[in-house]
């Protein structure tokens, strides 16, 4: 289980005592096996993995790296890898652990790539990533110098994978938290930057977590907002009949005019759109080590410019504002 003391200890620190005053039964609730039938087999993989010791990691770089083949037997990388492939499937990535390369559904590193020159430096910085799956990205942003970085992601099995990456790589100021959102006291005012980075399409008010976002940066604090978008002027966005892409929970696709427009009405400054791209079939596939079906059988087969359903395919833009 992730010892979650320290960050405790450093919320404590920067006045954050209302969290802590109901983080701590938050995360009870969440790791009670009573509460998540899978919990259980998870815990059993990851407490069946040792501590092994490792000759180097390296957390700056496109694929987080913890070890190398020398520093496991063949036994032991067998039973490594059985245990990782047990919280199949694994979506944000890459990783290298030791000579065990996890080549996960997404390309989480070409995200970095088009957003790492744009964002204020990290340097020191307290940290919040909004969505984060299974802290890919937070080990990116610890590698590029944060001084804390708190993940938060309510799928439990994303924690779960955390936990693996964290209990090989070893003591350090990074954690995610089985939560939501909407499970964060309001107007936080705690950290330096926040990243939200594909989720602002599943919240079926945009302006709302736009502004929960805000609450939780300091004055001056920087917002790294990535989404789903549409091509258009100021004042338009897809809100899909149904599906979209085959996924339930997609509601408001705006312009980037538009998305521009609701950060300045939230109460943002200095709002720009720093990059454009759509996704394709070679950032976001089914892999060894995500079975199921992915972004190419989401698409309509014979015009990969729509999904499945006739709309607009994925594209993704990359905004960052400040709070006054």
């Amino acid at each position: 289980m992730i010892d979650y003391q320290p960050l405790l200890q450093d919320l404590l620190t920067a006045d954050a005592d209302t969290w802590v005053a109901s983080l701590q039964s938050q995360l009870a609730k969440a790791f009670d096996p009573n509460n998540h039938g899978d919990l259980v087999k998870w815990q059993a993989a990851i407490d069946a993995i040792p501590d092994f010791p490792h000759s180097h990691t390296c957390i700056n770089a496109d694929v987080i790296e913890i070890g190398c083949a020398e520093d496991l037997t063949a036994a032991q990388r067998l039973s490594l890898k059985q245990n990782l492939q047990a919280l199949h499937p694994w979506r944000k990535g890459p990783y290298q652990l030791f000579d065990i390369f996890i080549d996960t559904e997404w390309r989480s590193d070409w995200k970095w790539q088009r957003l790492q020159d744009h964002i204020s430096p990290l340097t020191y910085r307290r940290v919040l990533d909004v969505g984060c799956g299974n802290g890919y990205h937070c080990w990116r942003m610890l590698g590029a110098g944060a001084k804390t970085v708190v993940g938060i992601d309510p799928m439990l099995l994303n924690v779960m994978q955390f936990q693996v990456i964290k209990k090989l790589h070893g003591t350090a100021p990074v954690y995610v938290l089985p939560l939501g959102m909407e499970d964060l006291p309001a107007n936080l005012q705690l950290f330096d930057s926040v990243f939200s980075m594909g989720v602002l399409y599943h919240r079926r008010s945009p302006i709302d977590h736009l502004l929960e976002l805000k609450g939780c940066l300091r004055p001056g604090g920087e917002l790294i907002l990535e989404t789903l978008v549409i091509d258009g002027g100021l004042g338009e966005a897809l809100l899909p009949p149904s599906r979209y892409a085959k996924m339930r929970n997609v509601w408001f696709l705006p312009s980037c005019a538009t998305l521009v427009s609701w950060l300045q009405r939230c109460g943002f400054v200095d709002v720009r759109v720093v990059d454009i791209t759509v996704t394709s079939v070679a950032e976001q596939r089914s892999t060894a080590w995500m079975r199921f079906n992915s972004l190419q059988d989401y698409l309509d087969p014979e015009n990969p410019q729509l999904t499945a359903e006739g709309l607009p395919a994925p594209k993704r833009a990359i905004v960052i504002a400040k709070n006054p």
